[in-house]
This record gives C-alpha cells, sequence and structure tokens, in this order.
C-alpha cells in the first residue's frame, strides 16, 4: 500500500511539472469539411509531398468579447466612450490569446517536430502564427489529404483539402487553419466592377459640363454618365474643402494583381477635375503586390480615382497585395496561401498608424466562405473599428444572388446568396443606385446574412421592412441574419480613365469608393475640430446620423430567378438607409 501510494505521488508530481505530456494529439475532431468541391473547383491532381507552402494558425482570442464590447461603446454616439478608440496595444491586449492556447498549440506544434521558435510570422498579439510545413508535415498534422484543385472558369490551380481536422482539445484553443478549405483565389474573387458602353458624348467636354452643376440642380445626365463634379454635387461636398491633410487619411484595398495608375490619375484630373491637378497618392505593396505602372487595373485606377476626385487633398494610399503565383506541380519553392483578406489584414493592423477611412471593393458569396474563416476575417474588422477606422465594402452586384443560387451543402436548395464581408457586422457596406434623381440600381448586392445573427446596431430599422414583407421569399432568405447593404451611391457610368482613354464602368466597387470618400471629408471635419474620426459608422449611422441619408424609395435587386427586394420608404436591402448628404452629415456628427 506504501509502495502504491509512493507510486500515486510521483505521477502526480509528473503531471504538475509536465501538463502536456500525456496530451493525446491522435484523439482528433473535424474542424470543418466540405460535402463536395466548391461549386466550379474540381480534383487535378496529388502535389508533391515536400511542397511548401504557409501555415497559419488563428488562435482563439482570450477577450474578444471584451474587444468587441468596447468596438460597440466607443461607435455608439450615446455612449461615455464614444470617440474614445482603442490604442493598436490596448487592441493587442483584447486580441492575445491565453497562455493556456499559446502552451496546448505550442505543443502540438513541438509534437509534430515544429519549433513554435522558428514561425515565420507572429502577429503582435500572439493571436496569428505562420510556420513553413510540406505538403507531408500538414497532412500528418491536420488529418487530411490535400489535392491541386482546378478552377475552369479563371484557369487557377489551388493546394486545398475537402476536410481538415484537430485534436479535440484544441478546437477550444484554435479558430482557423488556413490554407485549408477556402477555395476562392486572387483570380476567382469576385471585383464587383464591369466595362459599360458609353452612353453620352459629355466626356469629351468634361470641364465646361463640371461648371454647369450646382448642388441644387444635378442633370439628369448624371444617371449616366458620372463624373467627379457629379458626386460632389449629388451628396454635397462641392463647397467643402479639407483642413486636416496632414493627419487624415484614406486607404483604399486592392487585390486581383492590381495596382492604380499614376499617369491616368492625372489625365483624369484634367478632365474632370482641374484644381487636383498634380495630386498624388501612396503606393503601399503588400505580400508581393504589384506596381508597374503598365496595363492598369479597371478596378484599381477607379478605386483611387473617385476617392481622390471626392477626398482631395486628402492623402490617399492604395495597398496593393499580391496573391501566390499558378501552382508548379514540379516546385518546391514555398508559396503564400492566396488568401488575401489575411494577408491584408495581418499587415494593416501590425501598422501604428491606419488610415481612418477605407474602402474594398471585392467579395464571395458567402457560403463559399467556411465559416470560421468567415468569423475570423470579421472579427478582424472589428479591430480595425476599435482603433477608430471606418471600414467599407461593396455589397455586390449579383441582386439576391447571382448564378443558380444553389447550396453547396449537399442539398441543392435554392436560396438568396448574401455576399462576404458585405454579410459582416463590423464593417459598412455599400449598395447601388443609378438615375437622378436616385433609384436603386437593379444589381445592388443585398440580403440577410446566414452566418452572422441581426446586430442590436440596425433592429429598429429592419424590423418594419420585414413587417411589411411579410411572408414573400419565406424560406429563401435568413430574416434574423446580418441585413445590409447599409448605405448607398450611385454605381453606373462612372467615367474611368485606363490606359489614356475614358471608359465607362459601373457596379457597388464605384458606389464603395464614393462613399468612402464622403466619410473621408467627415473625418476631416471632426480631426480639424480637434475631435476623433467617427471610426465604425454603423451605430451611428443607424441612429442619430440617420436623417443624414436620402431614402431611396423605388428599385429592386432581383437574383436567383425571384423579383429581388424592393426599396422603400426607410432601410430596405436594396439600397440599406439610403444616399449621403455630406452637409446634413456634417451638421449631425458635429
Amino acid at each position: 500500500m506504501l509502495w502504491l501510494s509512493t507510486f500515486v505521488l510521483v505521477l502526480v508530481q509528473l503531471s504538475a511539472a509536465k501538463p502536456l505530456a500525456g496530451k493525446r494529439w491522435d484523439d482528433v475532431a473535424v474542424k470543418h469539411a466540405w460535402v463536395e468541391p466548391p461549386r466550379g473547383w474540381e480534383l487535378h491532381s496529388t502535389p508533391p509531398e515536400d511542397h511548401l507552402f504557409d501555415m497559419r494558425i488563428a488562435l482563439k482570442q482570450n477577450k474578444l468579447d471584451e474587444l468587441i464590447s468596447s468596438l460597440f461603446e466607443v461607435s455608439d454616439p450615446t455612449h461615455a466612450r464614444y470617440g474614445k478608440h482603442l490604442s493598436k496595444e490596448e487592441v493587442d491586449a483584447l486580441v492575445a490569446p491565453h497562455p493556456d492556447s499559446v502552451e496546448a498549440v505550442e505543443a502540438w506544434l513541438e509534437h509534430h517536430g515544429i519549433n513554435p521558435a522558428d514561425a515565420e510570422f507572429r502577429s503582435a498579439g500572439g493571436e496569428w502564427i505562420t510556420i513553413r510545413v510540406s505538403i507531408a508535415q500538414a497532412e500528418r498534422m491536420l488529418n487530411t489529404k490535400y489535392g491541386v484543385y482546378h478552377h475552369a472558369a479563371s484557369d487557377s490551380y489551388v493546394v486545398r483539402t475537402m476536410e481538415y481536422s484537430l485534436p479535440a482539445e484544441l478546437h477550444s484553443h484554435v479558430d482557423v487553419v488556413t490554407p485549408t478549405t477556402y477555395f476562392s483565389t486572387l483570380r476567382s474573387m469576385r471585383a464587383t466592377s464591369f466595362v459599360l458602353p458609353q452612353t453620352s458624348s459629355l466626356v469629351g467636354d468634361a470641364e465646361s459640363f463640371a461648371a454647369d452643376i450646382s448642388p441644387l440642380a444635378v442633370p439628369a445626365s448624371c444617371g449616366s454618365t458620372v463624373t467627379p463634379a457629379c458626386l460632389r454635387a449629388m451628396y454635397n461636398t462641392t463647397s467643402y474643402v479639407p483642413k486636416a491633410t496632414a493627419t487624415n487619411k484614406l486607404g483604399v484595398a486592392g487585390y486581383l494583381a492590381e495596382f492604380a495608375n499614376d499617369a491616368d490619375l492625372q489625365t483624369f484630373f484634367q478632365k474632370f477635375r482641374t484644381d487636383a491637378v498634380g495630386g498624388t497618392f501612396s503606393h503601399v505593396q503588400v505580400n508581393g503586390g504589384q506596381n508597374s505602372q503598365t496595363n492598369p487595373g479597371i478596378e484599381a485606377n477607379l478605386d483611387i480615382q473617385y476617392t481622390e476626385a471626392i477626398s482631395f487633398p486628402t492623402p490617399n494610399i492604395y495597398y496593393s497585395t499580391g496573391g501566390s503565383p499558378p501552382f508548379n506541380q514540379d516546385s518546391n519553392t514555398p508559396t503564400n496561401t492566396n488568401e488575401p483578406y489575411l494577408d491584408w489584414l495581418n499587415f494593416i493592423l501590425n501598422q501604428t498608424t491606419i488610415p481612418q477611412t477605407f474602402t474594398t471593393s471585392y467579395g464571395d458569396d458567402e457560403q463559399t466562405v467556411p465559416q470560421d474563416y468567415a468569423t475570423t476575417v470579421c472579427n478582424m474588422f472589428a479591430q480595425l473599428g476599435a482603433r477608430g477606422s471606418s471600414i467599407m465594402f461593396s455589397s455586390g452586384d449579383s441582386g439576391v444572388g447571382g448564378g443558380d443560387c444553389l447550396t453547396n451543402d449537399g442539398t441543392n436548395r435554392k436560396i438568396f446568396q448574401p455576399a462576404f464581408p458585405a454579410s459582416c457586422p463590423f464593417v459598412t457596406t455599400v449598395g447601388g443606385t443609378t438615375r437622378v434623381p436616385e433609384v436603386a440600381v437593379s444589381f445592388s448586392g443585398g440580403g440577410f446574412s446566414r452566418y452572422f445573427a441581426q446586430p442590436s446596431y440596425q433592429a429598429a430599422s429592419v424590423a418594419p421592412f420585414l413587417k411589411n414583407l411579410g411572408t414573400k421569399f419565406s424560406g429563401l432568405f435568413n430574416a434574423t441574419g446580418r441585413a445590409y447593404p447599409d448605405v448607398s451611391a450611385a454605381a453606373n457610368g462612372f467615367q474611368v480613365v485606363i490606359g489614356g482613354r475614358t471608359t465607362s464602368v459601373g457596379g457597388t466597387s464605384a458606389s464603395s469608393p464614393t462613399v468612402a470618400g464622403v466619410v473621408a471629408l467627415l473625418n476631416d471635419f471632426l480631426i480639424s475640430e480637434g475631435k476623433p474620426p467617427l471610426g465604425f459608422l454603423n451605430p451611428l449611422i443607424y441612429s442619430t446620423a440617420k436623417t443624414g441619408f436620402n431614402d431611396i424609395t423605388s428599385g429592386s435587386n432581383p437574383g436567383c430567378g425571384q423579383t429581388g427586394f424592393t426599396a422603400g420608404a426607410g432601410w430596405d436591402p436594396v439600397t440599406g438607409l439610403g444616399t449621403p448628404d455630406f452637409l446634413r452629415l456634417q451638421a449631425l456628427v458635429g
């Protein structure tokens, strides 16, 4: 009996000294799985076992609830903490993982022969760890098999898996591991702009046209041929001159191997805003982003030309975020994971000083993004908002859904298809309008998330719409989900200079930079008055600033073989709260 007691005591002491020594890493459970390859993808081949790539591990954030509570408090105009945004250090402290999570993940890495000290990257808060692994290592760690998948429409090849698993005890410590089941690539990611046929000869006489526009009389031609003068008049920014240009900045996030062209911006200014000639913007290249100044992108030029056109002389920054080269079956060269939001967000969150306003014109069908991945990325946008940045996203150009709208869960049901990141509750999503007076444009993306619950800030505004809708479209959308868009702006006939020539471009990717330009001016006004910037907009615009928008009451957004939602009085999932009126908003936020 004495011998047994001594033996038990020794075991207890050993367990206390090495709490992780007895963990069973082979007790695994599925983290995420697809029932079939996402639509458009097919298995092509098996990657070499020694193919190297960067695996990213997102550890659960110990004080995420506190971060989100802080975000809402500093963004609520009725709260005592309104405008008291968090510093980078304060945010980093809130997103840091619990020491137990760090210990568990590092022990798991060591079990697989990986020294945590050799990590390629650790975020400032410690919630992201990037390690370089081979296919063979990753398959052992995640109890899976990787394949090379081909996307015929874009001729893209990526290394992904249909499912992955983690040891059961790691599920409470890890949010997501990538690259695994998120199949979207930079090539198949949808930029929402598209080229339109020229509808007017107005472009050749832009200077005289601009002189004829006043805020009190916007010509109907602005509904089909949109210039900076049109937008400045429509949204009441013409008379405002920015003052806080030493502090206030506007950031444009770009992907798809696109960059904005300096010469085209000058040509654009010469045609459409002569007082801005000579104005420039900063280029920041992230993760191998391009900036060769040859063959500029339609989306990139659209974004920077219209943020500049409205916010000038506010400093603008274009972030060109790169993606990996096409997968080479014979290559042993490490590649990145080709998951752009993570690349850009990890970069921007690591900066000490960040722009007060951002716009992004890219997105995917929500159902094509694994929910754990979408949630992790959405929470990263919350970090930006907590630090005082306003983040605009295009709502998409497929109405309530594009394509066949079939679910990818094996049931092949036809339902409305929300978009992500438009459906994230921590961004401000921008829909589209057309014509003068404005009506909803038919392609304006809008609807209700199936991943994210309806946030409290919009409940009172969304309820009347749902009540009036009644049982129409019952079962086709999630009435309790985060509703979008939040606001809207013109989306048709934007005059964009590409390669020296003026082209007509449409899409809600024109709407997002337009609203971002207006928001940047509001931030300029506040900063020049010694006040903090707006930060996360939604709690403000759904409450005390609600009357600062022009309500759009006609038009609809068909899709999925259905007529789609209809714009009406108040908020609607076609145009949101409406289009911005800078002067009204200036009075409301001041």
